[in-house]
């Protein structure tokens, strides 16, 4: 028998999450994080899967709660595992809706992939923009 307790299993498993990388005229969306963890920092627009809910319809509920934008799913990137949550990545296209603040998002950039080295990040948020970037070009 463990001496680890229920609890402390409980710990020890990744926070499932998603995020998604938009596209808009060859341009990704990234968001400045508003609150903890990385509060300040760039990332794509995500968070938590809830109950009952796939890790796109999350990516696409998420979207719109901290950007407003909406936009179509068209293909996965990769799992990333980001301190204790392991995030389901995914690419879109812009549908519709300007892309706004919020309390998760304090600010908001559209920018050409390669310009992601300019902007304070997430660990590991350029490499997930490279692919994601090739994937949407693919896609089209």
């Amino acid at each position: 028998m463990s001496a680890r307790s229920d609890d402390q299993r409980a710990q020890a498993r990744p926070i499932p999450a998603a995020s998604i990388a938009v596209f808009r005229e060859g341009r990704v969306l990234i968001a400045r994080r508003g609150r903890a963890p990385n509060a300040g920092l760039y990332s794509l627009p995500g968070g938590a899967i809830e109950a009952g809910e796939t890790a796109r319809e999350a990516a696409l509920r998420e979207l719109g709660e901290e950007v407003g934008v909406e936009a179509e799913i068209v293909a996965f990137i990769e799992p990333v595992a980001l301190g204790p949550y392991l995030i389901a990545a995914f690419v879109g296209r812009w549908r519709r809706g300007e892309a706004r603040v919020s309390p998760e998002a304090s600010d908001f950039a559209w920018i050409d992939p390669a310009a992601i080295a300019d902007y304070p990040t997430t660990p590991g948020l350029a490499a997930i923009v490279a692919k994601a970037a090739a994937l949407e070009r693919g896609s089209t």
